[in-house]
């Protein structure tokens, strides 16, 4: 668990510095964005058949998914649901 927190960290810190919007957020919204981009992340590796690669055998591996995961929640939340929701991410 401490593992998945770390890389949904990385991944979400990561995450807020690809994209061009302003992140108000501080490390907690970086650790949920990371962690739900991780999800995200290993359902489309599912779907595509990525998941039976040897780079998702290692923490890079998740760290990269988890950051392109993390980086279409991103991407998704400020074209569609800024304005709705109006959460501090």
């Amino acid at each position: 668990m401490i593992i998945w927190f770390l890389i949904g960290l990385a991944a979400g810190s990561i995450a807020k510095h690809l994209t061009p919007q302003d992140e108000k957020g501080g490390w907690v919204s970086s650790a949920v964005i990371g962690i739900v981009g991780s999800i995200v992340g290993g359902i489309i590796a599912g779907f595509v058949g990525l998941n039976d690669m040897a780079i998702l055998d290692n923490k890079v591996g998740d760290l990269i998914f988890a950051t392109g995961g993390a980086v279409l929640v991103l991407f998704i939340y400020h074209k569609y649901l800024a304005d709705k929701l109006n959460l501090p991410i």
